[in-house]
């Protein structure tokens, strides 16, 4: 009990000293007068930016004698997916040509591939992207 004492009146004496010094200031006193000094508080969550809807492409009537492209961004079971796909559509629907192409560039599903682009506007009748879950 006397050394609970003893530690609270430490403490107290110290937390006087602090208070008496002149070059100590508390955080009320360091601020000013109320009004006198203003934060800026920013929002941890940030703006994402607007976005812009687009239309979706129009549906094929059929895909009788259509090619459809089979593309693959690299993700891991894609290949085995698309090249199921692939057999599938050349049992069932033997009319419908199907290419397969890996996407090239670094990065996944964002990276461009601009040759591979131009390929399917000029070729492609469809595109089946295949780009992991």
């Amino acid at each position: 009990m006397k050394r609970h004492i003893s530690i609270t009146l430490i403490a107290l004496l110290f937390l006087g000293l602090f208070y008496i010094y002149p070059g100590f200031k508390t955080p009320i006193q360091a601020q000013g007068q109320p009004g006198e000094q203003k934060i800026t508080v920013l929002s941890p969550r940030g703006q994402p930016p607007p976005i812009q809807l687009k239309q979706m492409a129009p549906r094929l009537d059929s895909l009788n004698r259509k090619t459809v492209y089979l593309v693959n961004d690299g993700y891991l079971g894609t290949d085995i997916l698309l090249g199921e796909m692939q057999a599938w559509f050349k049992a069932n629907m033997p009319e419908v040509t199907t290419i397969y192409k890996m996407k090239g560039g670094m990065g996944g599903f964002t990276a461009e591939d601009p040759a591979l682009w131009a390929e399917i506007k000029e070729k492609a009748d469809a595109v089946i992207m295949g780009m992991g879950h």
